[in-house]
């Protein structure tokens, strides 16, 4: 049974759909991660959720139409998870968040290069994203670009910090 809401306010409505910590960095794994297996986001998050708070918080965004689950063919106790075409316009909503925290707060280099990557790529890059997201989450069909993707080139500059950070150790 859900709670009634506090206002009809769209800012509120909002913040009880994603507002908890938890809820948001589940689709952020999910988004930037291509993480979409229970495991998956209960052991390859830096932030260390508990799986009993993972197990909520998927709940909650099934209900809410942010993600879906469907069976995994490969795996009869396994779930695939999926973001809805609600989950993925949450995109530039953490897109701004992240280059906020960006310019604001001591993010490290490995993890505020994909928020600075947005940040200077802007609506046009989110859209695009957004598209790779579709395919690959709802399954809509997109007119192929050439070159890198967008989620390829988030990862390969995150590899290239990596990289850096690990050859400066040596």
């Amino acid at each position: 049974m859900t709670e009634p809401e506090r206002s009809g306010c769209p800012i509120n409505l909002t913040l009880e759909v994603v507002g908890d910590k938890w809820s948001l960095l589940v689709i952020r794994d999910m988004m930037f991660g291509n993480r979409r297996h229970f495991r998956e986001l209960l052991t390859k998050s830096d932030e260390g959720i508990s799986s009993n708070i993972l197990a909520d918080r998927l709940k909650r965004l099934l209900e809410q139409g942010i993600i879906t689950r469907e069976d995994d063919p490969s795996h009869k106790q396994k779930g695939i998870y999926s973001l809805t075409e609600q989950g993925i316009e949450l995109l530039p909503i953490l897109a701004q968040m992240s280059a906020w925290g960006y310019k604001y707060l001591p993010v490290t280099e490995e993890l505020g290069i994909r928020a600075r990557l947005l940040s200077e790529g802007g609506p046009k890059m989110w859209a695009e994203f957004m598209d790779e997201l579709r395919e690959a989450h709802v399954g809509v069909k997109r007119r192929k670009k050439t070159g890198p993707s967008v989620g390829e080139r988030l990862q390969a500059a995150y590899q290239k910090v990596m990289a850096k950070k690990a050859s400066n150790r040596i």
